[in-house]
């Protein structure tokens, strides 16, 4: 397939309720969308970065200038037999995952629909429907939490994670378990502690946890492998976890026994296969994290959740629990058992709302494979 064009537009959507984590709170995402043309065809990407360098040291901002001056101009124009191809050729931009990711992964989308097939089949996905887990942000009370919880195990979902920080733990746990003891429960720091806050994590232990998701600083795999070791519950790496490379240090280093998988913060659907892949060799069960995605973004979690090795529920919800409207149709839904159907269209197997994001968007830039060419020829 042959590049022939690339738009990146940014939109804005307004959560239905304000969402805290570690990093702060959060009620509006800005949000990159990546739509690429190619053999007759549209596919779609969306850029996972946060508002502000909190999570990774990617923003919406700092997104918009690598996909426009450095992602797109290395692809425009250019043929590819497969978008496997496309991490290496974008390699010599260093980090910004999350840029190239969205790039990849429109591609993606083009190739299934070129296949006729859908994305979750081209990529190897085995799995039907996926279980769905949810993502809870910081409550002000542990009644609140707890409100909070029974609200989503009635709507289905099969695992709670919820969000914490110092000061607001030990509390809500012992409140949370207290009132539902056999839930599947997991709590996530994001990069909130030290490693001299070991005794204190220790407790955690009492509290029958399927993990602890990235408790340490966000870029370290040594100092999360000391607190492993003293652990009972499994320690689950995000933040520190881009390519493949820092899978197998983390694995060989015992940093962690489960791996969570974000397709932004690894750049793409080819790493993240090629890291799930390891773990399953490994037995090191991996699910897929979420970033508060719109439907687009979504889709593409959902696609990757089919492969196998993704045995453990993913952070991949309905629409309807962070949006008023979804920018896809028909929206993403969570069945009662807590699973989601994997769409059978070609593609991301969404028809993605033109009007709605048309509506939506602040500003947007084109890129066009024969005007670079012409001016190319010009300059020539």
């Amino acid at each position: 397939m042959r590049i022939d064009s690339v738009t990146i537009r940014e939109i804005r959507l307004r959560l239905k309720a304000p969402f805290e984590t570690s990093f702060g709170s959060i009620s509006d995402r800005k949000i990159v969308l990546v739509e690429v043309h190619a053999g007759g065809a549209a596919g779609w990407g969306e850029v996972t970065a946060g508002e502000g360098p909190f999570y990774n040291s990617e923003t919406k901002d700092t997104s918009w200038i690598v996909l426009r001056d450095y992602v797109v101009p290395l692809v425009l124009g250019k043929n590819f037999e497969s978008p496997v191809e496309i991490p290496a050729l974008l390699s010599v931009i260093r980090g910004h995952e999350m840029s190239k990711a969205a790039l990849e992964n429109a591609v993606w989308d083009i190739a299934a629909q070129q296949h006729g097939l859908p994305l979750a089949k081209l990529l190897g996905g085995l799995q039907p429907e996926i279980a769905c887990g949810v993502s809870l942000g910081i409550r002000s009370t542990a009644d609140e939490l707890i409100v909070a919880i029974e609200t989503e195990l009635a709507a289905g979902y099969q695992r709670i994670k919820i969000k914490i920080k110092p000061g607001k733990d030990l509390e809500f746990m012992s409140a949370v378990r207290k009132k539902l003891p056999t839930i599947q429960l997991m709590v996530d720091a994001n990069s909130a502690y030290k490693l001299e806050d070991a005794p204190h994590l220790k407790k955690f232990d009492d509290y029958s946890l399927m993990m602890i998701e990235q408790p340490l600083e966000w870029d370290d795999i040594y100092e999360h492998s000391k607190l492993q070791a003293m652990l009972t519950t499994p320690i689950c790496l995000d933040e520190c976890i881009h390519n493949l490379q820092q899978t197998r240090a983390a694995l060989e280093l015992k940093a962690c026994r489960i791996m969570n998988i974000k397709l932004g913060r690894v750049g793409g659907h080819t790493e993240a296969h090629r890291i799930a892949e390891y773990c399953q060799s490994k037995g090191v069960p991996v699910w897929c994290g979420g970033m508060l995605e719109s439907g687009i973004g979504r889709a593409h979690n959902i696609a990757m959740s089919t492969l196998p090795g993704f045995t453990l529920p993913g952070d991949v919800s309905a629409s309807h629990r962070y949006w008023n409207e979804d920018i896809i149709e028909p929206e993403v839904e969570v069945t009662p058992r807590g699973t989601i159907r994997v769409p059978t269209a070609p593609g991301i197997g969404y028809r993605v709302r033109r009007d709605r994001v048309e509506a939506l968007t602040v500003r947007s830039e084109t890129f066009s494979a024969n005007d670079r060419a012409s001016v190319l020829a010009a300059q020539s």
